[in-house]
C-alpha cells in the first residue's frame, strides 16, 4: 500500500530519498548485482535503431553491385555459354534470388546489431556483425550535417543522415536509414547541441529541438546550370574530340576509332550528367544554425554548414563565364574531401554558378567578417581579386622576374592581407581567388625551386584541410615571401587566440 504525505525539507548535509535510491542502483550496477531486466533497461536507455526497411535497401545494393561486377568481368563468357536461353535465364535468376536472400539475412543481422544515441555531448553509434565497432562523434567537432534522400529511399519515405566530424580520414558518421521526419528531428537536435543549446527529452530516450527558421538567399535555375555546363572547358574539349574522331573515321573509312572511343564517351557523358543532377535546383538559405544547401534531381541532398566551419574558400571564373558574369564558389570543410573525387568536389560547392549579386549574398553568409575588412565590403575585395592585376586593389604583386616562370598570368599573381583574412589571386584563363580566414590557417610553408632561387623568387603556401582549395602565392620576391611567412604566422596565432567558442550559441545556453 502506498500513499502520499507531507514532505519535510531536505537535509542540507545529505541527499534526499530519491538520490539515495539512485545511488543504490549505481552501487548495485558497479557491484554487478542488478537483475537482467533492470540491467537491460539501463543499457538500452537512450539507444535507438534504424528503420526496419534498412536491410531491404542494403540487400538491393549488394545484389546490384555483384551483378554489375559479374557482367563487367564475365559478360563475354556468359554470352558464349552453349545452353538454352531459358535455362540460362533461370540459373541467373536463381543465383540472384539466393544472393538477395543471403544479403537480406546478413543485412538484417547487421541491422539488429546497429543502434545510435544522441546526447548533449556526442552522437554514439554501435554496429558490427563479426567485429563490434563503437563510434563517438563529439558535437563540438561537428563540421556539417547532411540529410540525403536517394531515389529508392524516397519511395519508402526514408533518408540517410551523414555527419562530417573534424578528425581526419574515416571520421564521417552515417545513419542509414531513418524516417525522413526522424532524420530531420535528429539533425535539429545535433545542430542545437553543437551550438551549445539545451535539448528537450522527446521520450524514449530521444532528444529533440525545434527546427531553426531559414531565409532563402540564392536559387540557381536549371537553365543556367545547363548553359554553364555547355560553356565549360571540358564540354568544349569533348566536342572538339568528337569532331576529330568523326573526321578521322570518315577519312579512314572505318568505324574503329568511334568504337574505341565509345567507353570514354560514356564516361564523360555520365560525369556531365551526374554534375547536372547533383546541382539541379540548387538553393542556398541562411539559418541561425548555419548555411543550408539543398540540391539534387534523383538524389536529394540537404546540407547544413554550421558557422565557422569553412576553412578556406575559392572563387573561380572560367573564360567562357566572363560574358554572362558567372562565378563558382567552393569551400574546404573538414570531412568532405574523404569521399570519391567528383562527389567530394560537388559536396564542397556552395554556389555552382551564380551572378555577382548572388556571390555577394553567399559571401555574407560564409565569411561575414570579410565584409568588415574594407569600406567597400566583401564584393569589392572579390572584384579586385578576380579582375585586377599588378597592384590593383592594394594587392602585393609578384615581381617582373616572375614572367620567366609564368609568362601568361604573372601579372595576376599577388596577395592581400585584411583584418580577418588572407586573399591570394592568380590565373588568367581561369581567374581564381582564394580566401583563408586567419583563424583557420593550419600551417604555412615556403618553397623555392632551383629556377626560383636563381631569379630570387619563392612561393608561400597556406595549408588548409583537405579539399578543392589549396591557397598559395607563387613567385614572390624572396624577402617578401620570408616576411609574409613570419607575419602570417603571428596573425594566425593571434586570430586563433581571439576566436569564439566552437559552440557558437553556448553563451545563451543557460538563459
Amino acid at each position: 500500500m502506498s500513499g502520499t504525505g507531507p514532505v519535510g525539507p531536505e537535509r542540507p548535509d545529505g541527499p534526499g530519498r530519491g538520490d539515495e535510491a539512485a545511488l543504490e542502483v549505481v552501487d548495485a550496477a558497479v557491484a554487478g548485482r542488478l537483475d537482467a531486466p533492470t540491467r537491460a533497461v539501463l543499457e538500452d536507455a537512450g539507444w535507438r535503431r534504424l528503420h526496419p526497411v534498412t536491410p531491404v535497401l542494403r540487400a538491393w545494393k549488394i545484389v546490384a553491385a555483384v551483378l554489375a561486377f559479374a557482367v563487367v568481368q564475365n559478360g563475354d563468357e556468359l554470352l558464349r555459354i552453349d545452353v538454352e536461353a531459358w535455362l540460362l535465364a533461370l540459373v541467373v535468376l536463381g543465383g540472384l534470388l539466393v544472393l538477395a536472400v543471403v544479403g537480406a539475412v546478413y543485412s538484417a543481422i547487421a541491422w539488429r546489431r546497429t543502434r545510435y544515441r544522441v546526447d548533449a555531448e556526442a552522437v554514439r553509434v554501435e554496429r558490427g556483425v563479426l567485429w563490434r565497432q563503437q563510434r563517438s562523434a563529439q558535437l563540438d567537432r561537428l563540421q556539417a550535417v547532411d540529410v540525403v534522400r536517394p531515389l529508392l529511399g524516397r519511395l519508402f519515405g526514408l533518408a540517410e543522415l551523414r555527419l562530417e566530424v573534424a578528425g581526419g580520414s574515416g571520421s564521417k558518421v552515417s545513419l542509414a536509414y531513418l524516417r525522413e521526419d526522424e532524420a530531420q528531428r535528429v539533425r535539429n537536435a545535433l545542430l542545437a547541441a553543437a551550438a551549445g543549446l539545451r535539448l528537450d527529452d522527446a521520450g524514449g530516450g530521444a532528444l529533440s529541438a525545434p527546427e531553426a527558421p531559414q531565409r532563402p538567399v540564392v536559387h540557381v535555375p536549371p537553365a543556367r546550370l545547363v548553359a554553364a555546363t555547355l560553356r565549360s572547358a571540358s564540354t568544349v574539349l569533348v566536342l572538339l574530340a568528337a569532331v576529330a574522331l568523326v573526321v578521322g573515321s570518315v577519312a579512314a573509312r572505318s568505324t574503329t576509332p568511334l568504337v574505341a572511343a565509345l567507353p570514354g564517351a560514356v564516361g564523360v557523358v555520365s560525369a556531365v550528367w551526374q554534375r547536372f543532377t547533383r546541382g539541379f535546383n540548387f538553393t542556398v538559405a541562411e539559418s541561425p544554425d548555419g548555411m543550408r544547401l539543398t540540391h539534387g534531381l534523383l538524389e536529394l541532398r540537404s546540407q547544413t554548414l554550421p558557422p565557422g566551419r569553412v576553412q578556406a574558400l575559392r572563387i573561380t571564373q572560367p573564360l567562357l563565364w566572363r560574358r554572362p558574369g558567372w562565378w563558382r564558389v567552393q569551400v574546404n570543410v573538414a570531412g568532405y574531401a574523404a569521399g570519391p573525387g567528383e562527389a567530394a568536389q560537388e559536396a564542397s560547392t556552395v554556389l555552382p554558378v551564380g551572378t555577382e549579386e548572388e556571390l555577394a549574398r553567399v559571401l555574407a553568409i560564409v565569411l561575414p567578417a570579410l565584409g568588415a575588412s574594407g569600406p567597400g565590403g566583401a564584393l569589392d575585395l572579390v572584384r579586385d581579386g578576380l579582375t585586377g592585376r599588378d597592384d590593383d586593389g592594394g594587392y602585393t604583386p609578384v615581381p617582373r622576374a616572375a614572367r620567366w616562370l609564368d609568362p601568361v598570368s604573372w601579372r595576376r599573381g599577388g596577395y592581400l592581407v585584411t583584418e580577418h583574412a588572407f586573399l591570394a589571386r592568380g590565373g588568367r584563363v581561369v581567374r581564381r581567388l582564394d580566401v583563408v580566414p586567419h583563424a583557420r590557417t593550419q600551417s604555412l610553408g615556403l618553397a623555392q625551386g632551383p629556377l626560383q632561387r636563381r631569379l630570387g623568387l619563392a612561393g608561400v603556401a597556406l595549408h588548409s584541410t583537405s579539399g578543392p582549395v589549396k591557397p598559395r602565392v607563387d613567385h614572390l620576391a624572396a624577402p617578401v615571401a620570408a616576411r609574409l611567412l613570419a607575419e602570417q604566422s603571428q596573425r594566425a596565432r593571434a586570430a586563433r587566440a581571439a576566436a569564439g567558442p566552437e559552440r557558437w550559441m553556448a553563451g545563451g545556453a543557460d538563459d
